[in-house]
């Protein structure tokens, strides 16, 4: 299994060196694909030092498109057979990896979900941020007839062939509904798995807001119904 880890990268100065090195430590990256998404704060400097440096690859966006794009360029470049999302903030662990891929190796899932509301270690922060996960996640299983637990997880891991011949449009943080409304319309299998999970609040430097919520929403309607 060569696994392609992509890392959508934005003004991430203070963090993009440890999140490599974490992964680099799983010893289960075959590739590490950096996407720097229009970085101002000095990110990109320490970027192109990375880059070719045994795995890693890095990508620079010029001007900042968002997160999904940033996902979308790391898909169409990575080369493995099985490809794993990994934010660069340190919110989700890197050893959680052998327990992610573990539904792959065995046969019995397509796609691997890290879910923060499965019983994993996790940080007791940010109330209203946990409710509007619940209240997508439970819109998702309406939706689609699913009983996902986290849909907005930031960890996905999913065979190459999950997302080959399938049109991604996300630009923002609509990613994750997008592609669970299309992996779920063509009956992928799903798996989910506990994570351990440390969010950081907004002084910290979380990006996603409530407008993404709205867009979320629209979102998953949106596919409901078209492809």
């Amino acid at each position: 299994m060569n696994l392609s880890v992509i890392i959508p990268v934005y003004n991430e100065v203070e963090s993009i060196q440890e999140i490599v090195k974490r992964v680099r430590d799983t010893g289960l990256a075959w590739e590490i694909i950096l996407v720097d998404d229009g970085s101002k704060d000095g990110t990109r400097d320490l970027l192109k030092e990375m880059d070719s440096q045994g795995s890693i690859r890095v990508i620079l966006h010029e001007e900042n498109q968002g997160k999904g794009a940033a996902v979308r360029t790391g898909l169409d470049a990575a080369r493995g057979d099985v490809l794993l999302i990994q934010d660069a903030d340190l919110e989700y662990d890197p050893r959680d990896y052998p327990v992610l891929l573990k539904p792959l190796e065995e046969g019995i899932a397509d796609v691997v979900y890290g879910s923060r509301f499965l019983g994993g270690p996790r940080r007791v922060a940010m109330f209203w941020h946990m409710v509007a996960n619940h209240m997508l996640t439970f819109m998702t299983n309406v939706l689609y007839n699913t009983i996902l637990s986290d849909m907005e997880t930031g960890y996905k891991v999913f065979r190459r062939n999950v997302v080959d011949g399938v049109s991604l449009h996300a630009r923002r943080f609509d990613f994750e509904p997008e592609f669970t409304a299309k992996v779920l319309k063509r009956k992928y299998r799903i798996f989910e798995v506990p994570i351990t999970f440390n969010p950081r609040d907004y002084s910290e430097g979380k990006k996603i807001k409530l407008k993404d919520a709205f867009e979320a929403v629209w979102t998953l309607l949106k596919y409901r119904f078209v492809d």
